[in-house]
C-alpha cells in the first residue's frame, strides 16, 4: 500500500482509533467527516500554502460534512526538528489570520519525539505516523471536548502508559 491517503487512513483506523489514542477520532472517522489531503509540498514554504488553503477549507466547511482534515506531507524529506520547526511557524502564521481563533494545528511525523523524552520512547508513538502531517482540529470541537469531558486531562499520561507497555510486551 503506497498510497499515503491510503496508509493515513489505516493508521488513523488501526492505530489511533483501535488503541483509542484519541478517544474523540473514531466518530469523525466513521462518518465520513475527515479529510485526508496529500500536498506535493517538498519544502516549508509550500507546506504552508497547502496548511492554508486547508485551513480555510475546514473553516468554512459545514462541521456535519467536514470535522477535522490531515494535511499528508509524503513528499517532505525533513526530520522532525526541523519539521517541529515549520508547525511552530505554520501557528503563527494561522496567528495572523482570522482561522487562528476556529482552528489548532498538531503536528504528526515518523520521528515525534516529546520534549523530555528518550528517541525511543516508546511514548513518543503517540505522535508518530507514516508522513509528516499535520492534523487541523475545529477549536469549538475541542472545546467542547475539555468541558464536557474531564477524563481529557488524564489522556496524554493514559496515552505513554498504554504505549510503554504495549512495548514492554
Amino acid at each position: 500500500m503506497n498510497d499515503p491517503r491510503q496508509q493515513t487512513r489505516a493508521w488513523l483506523r488501526d492505530v489511533v482509533v483501535q488503541l483509542s489514542l484519541c478517544p474523540y477520532a473514531a466518530e469523525p472517522l466513521l462518518r465520513g467527516r475527515v479529510r485526508f489531503a496529500e500536498s506535493a509540498a517538498t519544502q516549508a514554504d509550500e507546506a504552508w500554502r497547502d496548511l492554508m488553503l486547508e485551513a480555510e477549507r475546514l473553516a468554512t466547511a459545514e462541521r456535519s460534512t467536514l470535522q477535522t482534515t490531515l494535511l499528508i506531507l509524503p513528499e517532505w524529506d525533513t526530520d522532525f526538528l526541523d519539521f517541529w520547526s515549520a508547525t511552530q511557524d505554520a501557528e503563527e502564521l494561522l496567528l495572523d489570520t482570522n482561522l487562528s481563533v476556529a482552528l489548532q494545528v498538531v503536528a504528526f511525523h515518523p520521528a515525534f519525539r516529546f520534549g523530555d523524552a528518550e528517541p525511543d520512547d516508546p511514548a513518543n508513538g503517540v505522535n508518530r505516523s507514516p508522513y509528516p502531517m499535520w492534523h487541523l482540529l475545529r477549536a469549538d470541537d475541542v472545546a467542547e471536548v475539555v468541558r464536557t469531558d474531564p477524563s481529557v486531562h488524564d489522556l496524554p499520561n493514559r496515552n505513554r502508559a498504554l504505549l510503554r507497555a504495549l512495548a514492554s510486551e
